[in-house]
């Protein structure tokens, strides 16, 4: 079955629109912000591959994509679940 391109730009706007709402969450903010502390704690002309603070702000990078990654995970399955209760009663409705 072809998606129709409208339908797939309305699960795109609401996987950006989701995302804006988990960038705003309290526990990914901190972690963003100990992301970029940890960048900034970097030398500039150091290969950052070989050093310790490189390493950890590659850490906190990985924590907070998987954070954000979870975040649109859950809420996809919710949107599934509303879409598919909301295409089951209007079916019931035809019958």
């Amino acid at each position: 079955m072809q998606i129709p391109s409208w339908f797939h730009s309305v699960i795109q706007e609401r996987v950006n629109s989701v995302m804006v709402q988990i960038e705003r969450q309290p526990e990914l903010r901190k972690l963003g912000a100990e992301e970029h502390a940890a960048l900034d704690a970097m030398f500039p002309g150091v290969n950052k591959a070989q050093i310790p603070e490189f390493l950890d702000w590659e850490d906190k990078l990985h924590c907070r994509r998987a954070a954000e990654n979870e975040g649109l995970y859950m809420q996809g399955v919710k949107d599934g679940v509303q879409l598919a209760i909301a295409l089951l009663s209007d079916d019931g409705r035809r019958t």
